[in-house]
């Protein structure tokens, strides 16, 4: 019997979140795009959806409607200085938020069925709206602190400083027992959870993210090739601009590509129209290593890809990369392959549970430049393999992650 649940609060409280989400400013990725498609989905069911989200723009209206979808709603609520706050420091606000929340909802006399938060921090404010109604909570991670502190490494004092590690394991862990059910993405976060929390339920179900294969596809017979102004043969790379991305793995995987390789350029894109000092910094570090390598006339950083041009620069890439050290699950992976474009990716994400290394993908451990490069030299090489490792990565797509 289904539930009946006509109305659902949804929680997504860091990055900048849009009806229309300009993806790779800082905190502002593959979670925006989760969370919008699923409440874009719910929509399709007759179920309404809200979603809420931090207001710390002045500029821009508190409540917006999703185009297309006039049961989905983005309600911004206001908490801590009107600026923006990065989700490791996000704590000290949520307080506020939870309470700003709560009288916003009495205030509009609105009443949900369900919350749901999505990651840590709108876990934590979902919890204290969920009580404040007596309705049930539920929680999505997307991510693991604790997973995330194990392949990150480095200095262990700088790292808590920046991440916050410690607080956010346990915010995590209290959510973790306080929801009425849960999803993770894959069946490696969930073995993580078991690992590194010791935490076991029976209210837990694993549910990889989708793909929008009607947006994501391979080229069609009847399509031409348009013309964009990146290189003619290119190994691509789109992300958000962050320190767990992996772009200095992968530009030294590329200087051993390019030395065996002459006639293929490296393209890097993602990150914001209006960085933040984090992200310049990261940029700064990129470039550096490019300057070092000598590398300047083979990589091509590209900045913010508009969502209209995403499609086609994954269609006309040679290949797609996803070097990070740490990554959840890697849904530019998976639009790449929808895209019927070869993918080297990290074995330590989520996307190894979509990868078949050697069949419709290929797995490498990014730090091992001599693993990784072979890798790329090999699919650029040999179009026969090439070509069937696409063929076999559209069709899991399509078959599984739709």
């Amino acid at each position: 019997m289904q539930p009946d649940i006509k109305n659902i609060c949804m929680l997504s409280t860091h990055g900048y979140f849009d009806p229309v989400p300009k993806l790779g400013r800082t905190d502002t990725g593959g979670q925006i795009v989760y969370v919008l498609q699923l409440a874009k989905s719910l929509s399709k069911l007759n179920i309404k959806v809200d979603i809420y989200t931090r207001w710390f723009d002045s500029q821009i209206k508190q409540i917006e409607h999703v185009p297309y979808y006039p049961d989905v709603r983005i309600i911004r609520i206001q908490a801590g200085p009107w600026k923006f706050i990065q989700k490791e420091k996000i704590y000290s606000v949520l307080p506020d938020l939870a309470e700003n929340m709560t009288k916003f909802i009495d205030k509009e006399n609105l009443c949900y069925d369900l919350f749901h938060g999505h990651y840590v921090d709108a876990g934590i404010v979902a919890i204290d709206a969920a009580n404040a109604f007596n309705k049930p909570f539920f929680f999505t991670a997307h991510s693991l602190g604790a997973w995330k502190r194990n392949q990150m490494g480095g200095n262990s004092k700088k790292m808590e400083k920046k991440y916050n590690f410690i607080h956010r394991i346990n915010e995590e862990l209290q959510i973790f027992k306080s929801a009425m059910a849960q999803t993770v993405t894959s069946s490696l976060q969930y073995e993580k959870l078991r690992e590194l929390y010791g935490f076991t339920a029976d209210n837990i179900a694993v549910i990889p993210p989708g793909t929008d294969i009607h947006h994501f596809h391979p080229l069609r017979p009847d399509e031409n090739k348009i013309k964009t102004k990146l290189p003619e043969s290119y190994i691509f790379c789109l992300s958000r601009i962050d320190a767990n991305k992996g772009h200095d793995l992968l530009l030294n995987a590329f200087d051993i590509v390019s030395k065996r390789i002459p006639d293929v350029d490296l393209v890097i894109g993602g990150g914001s129209q209006k960085p933040q000092p984090r992200e310049k910094e990261i940029i700064a570090n990129i470039a550096r290593i490019i300057n070092e390598k000598g590398l300047n006339k083979r990589v091509h950083i590209i900045g913010y890809v508009p969502d209209d041009l995403m499609a086609l620069y994954y269609r006309q890439a040679r290949l797609f990369v996803l070097p990070s050290l740490f990554e959840p699950f890697g849904m530019t992976a998976t639009e790449a392959m929808a895209c019927g474009i070869p993918v080297v990716a990290s074995k330590f994400g989520g996307i190894s549970n979509v990868i078949t290394s050697g069949k419709n993908g290929i797995l490498i451990d990014p730090s091992n430049p001599e693993e990784f490069s072979v890798s790329m030299i090999e699919l650029l090489k040999n179009q026969e393999i090439a070509r069937r490792i696409s063929q076999q990565a559209a069709e899991t797509i399509r078959k599984h992650y739709g």
